[in-house]
């Protein structure tokens, strides 16, 4: 969970004169452009995969400026400059990289001293286009963008504890542009918080209602029990059999998902201790062969699901609220699971070794 006790903004390296800083929701509302979110790990002595995290953003920068710059600079008509569509990925990540660390550098050592035991900082990059400096602009990156870091306090929550397992529901289509982070989709998705049942902690995205792309913040992740012979039909009865196996699935980026840090790092997990994975969109319909579920993101990391809403008609989403849908449901007993406890461990431990020294941002 979050905490407002400490929240710092930098805006180009420099505090705005501003009343209060204001959350990370406001902020991605009040401004277009490519993000990234992370966190600290360890006591806050670590940022989690941070080289993963600044690609990321490099990757969405680049997408924007391609084929939509409107989600980046505020303004449909804007056009972007030669130079900076046909600049080559590594110039981006070198320009990206030192844009953000100049603010990371002034950021971090204000929030670490006002940090409390057992706290860690969430971290939000954002990059956001000026489109009054784009028009004049010919070849100084700097002036054509404006870079947002804002750090927050956050308490990771324990994995494991029943109360903190992930409760999720169906209610949307899925995003567009999703293979880039941008800050616009933060706006776009509140008109599906009229859909969100009771206690529900997360929304899923899918384009028909069977096969689910991925969630609001998230990346979905499930266990699925197969027939090694092709045949589904009742395999999850029979889990002592040798035809039975199972696999990992989560949709496939080409469907529309976000390519999330966390995600790859599981993947790499997986091909690494030769979990089976496909990367399918978990159906629906085959739901009753699902034995485990989890949500991955870079705060959460990753989190066991208790249970999936959906609803029973598709068409019923076109409804003003929630109660007027008619949900079902899978709950998933025991959780979490074999296969997303050894995960999680390992995430940890991928955590560790890739962990970024934040005592490298402090030149005090």
């Amino acid at each position: 969970m979050t905490s407002s006790n400490c929240r710092f903004l930098l805006k180009n390296g420099l505090i705005p004169n501003l009343a209060e800083n204001p959350s990370v929701t406001t902020l991605l509302e009040a401004h277009q452009g490519a993000y990234t979110t992370t966190r600290t790990h360890s006591d806050g002595s670590l940022l989690l995969f941070w080289e993963r995290h600044m690609s990321r953003l490099s990757n969405s920068l680049r997408i924007l400026l391609n084929s939509n710059p409107e989600l980046l600079f505020n303004s449909e008509a804007c056009r972007v400059p030669f130079f900076f569509v046909s600049t080559k990925p590594t110039m981006w990540d070198s320009l990206v990289q030192s844009l953000v660390d100049d603010s990371m550098r002034k950021a971090l050592p204000l929030v670490l001293d006002k940090r409390r035991s057992g706290e860690e900082l969430a971290i939000t990059c954002l990059v956001s286009g000026n489109v009054d400096s784009l028009e004049e602009l010919e070849e100084k990156f700097s002036t054509a963008f404006d870079v947002y870091v804002h750090v927050g306090s956050y308490v990771p929550p324990l994995f494991g504890i029943h109360q903190n397992g992930a409760r999720l529901a169906v209610v949307g289509r899925g995003r567009r542009v999703a293979n880039a982070k941008y800050s616009d989709w933060v706006r776009q998705r509140k008109q599906l918080e009229k859909l969100r049942p009771p206690y529900v902690n997360e929304l899923l995205l899918s384009n028909n209602g069977d096969q689910i792309l991925e969630g609001c913040l998230t990346n979905l992740f499930v266990v699925c029990h197969k027939d090694v012979n092709g045949d589904y039909h009742k395999s999850s009865q029979r889990d002592n059999e040798s035809t039975v196996s199972i696999e990992l699935q989560t949709a496939p980026i080409r469907d529309g998902v976000l390519p999330g840090v966390v995600r790859q790092v599981i993947l790499d997990i997986c091909s690494r201790n030769k979990i089976p994975v496909r990367e399918i969109a978990p159906s629906w319909s085959e739901r009753e062969m699902w034995s485990e579920a989890f949500i991955t993101s870079s705060l959460r990391l990753l989190q066991h699901v208790e249970v999936i809403q959906a609803p029973s008609s598709w068409e019923s989403l076109d409804t003003q609220t929630w109660t007027d849908v008619t949900w079902e449901e899978k709950q998933f007993e025991n959780a979490p699971g074999r296969i997303t406890a050894f995960i999680q461990k390992e995430v940890m431990e991928m955590a560790s070794m890739e962990g970024y020294p934040v005592s490298l941002f402090d030149d005090r």
